[in-house]
């Protein structure tokens, strides 16, 4: 790689935020970024569990901090980025990742069930890359984090599914609206990784079975497959894209 090219894909002297980053795709985006040369934050609502990323990526020669935070609380949000701002003294980059599931049959999803989706994963999302463009003095990069069900349906998870195209489509309506501003904002959809989030379906054999058979790589997702997409995204390698979602899926969208 030539200097100019490496030059193109740093992120030295970018300051980061990434919401959900305490554990599972957020700690993995975080890692990815700080390692690019980003100052970091990492938020969430786990506050032992941020603290120990913030060792973890601070033992590793990362520049980090952490900030407790629920995302579904606009009143947190503000407060977050103040803090963030006051420490980092810019934001560059957001990574919207923060997210919640309860599988559950429509027929059978309460207002409560309903509310606590949406407002974590659509709501607090827009929320949060509002407080973030505010602070954008000098431009930046967004980046979703939207789901394959941000494009297909899946069945038991319509608050999820709601919230995930939503999502998408707030990622193309921001994307055309605020490049006036220099912010560049795109998403990318995860496939199937094995998380916290989707750990009970990995405990059914017959479902991986079936699912790797609809991959086509063969194989589900490693957190470290994330990482690329998201330096590349915030990087001035991607300067001139905006309103895409990538899907990290290994071909299971292209083979629907």
């Amino acid at each position: 790689m030539t200097p100019q090219t490496h030059a193109l894909f740093s992120l030295d002297g970018k300051a980061a935020v990434v919401t959900g980053a305490s554990r599972g795709l957020g700690r993995s985006l975080a890692s990815a970024l700080a390692h690019a040369g980003a100052a970091v934050a990492l938020v969430g609502r786990d506050a032992q569990a941020l603290a120990d990323t913030h060792s973890a990526l601070a033992a590793e020669g990362c520049r980090v901090m952490h900030v407790a935070a629920d995302v579904s609380n606009r009143a947190n949000i503000e407060t977050a980025f103040d803090e963030i701002l006051r420490s980092l003294s810019r934001i560059d980059i957001l990574i919207n990742n923060a997210g919640v599931e309860q599988p559950c049959a429509s027929l059978d999803v309460s207002e409560a069930l309903w509310d606590k989706i949406i407002d974590t994963n659509l709501r607090g999302a827009f929320f949060c890359a509002q407080s973030a463009a505010r602070r954008m003095t000098q431009g930046g990069s967004i980046i979703n984090v939207c789901s394959l069900s941000s494009e297909v349906g899946i069945a038991g998870a319509a608050p999820y599914g709601a919230s995930k195209s939503g999502l998408a489509g707030l990622t193309r309506a921001l994307a055309t609206e605020w490049a006036a501003h220099g912010i560049r904002v795109n998403g990318i959809g995860p496939g199937y990784f094995r998380t916290a989030l989707t750990e009970s379906f990995y405990q059914d054999e017959q479902w991986q079975k079936a699912m790797l058979q609809k991959i086509p790589l063969r194989r589900f997702g490693r957190l470290d497959d994330l990482g690329g997409a998201a330096v590349f995204l915030c990087s001035e390698a991607a300067a001139y894209i905006t309103g895409q979602i990538l899907y990290i899926d290994g071909g299971y969208m292209a083979a629907l």
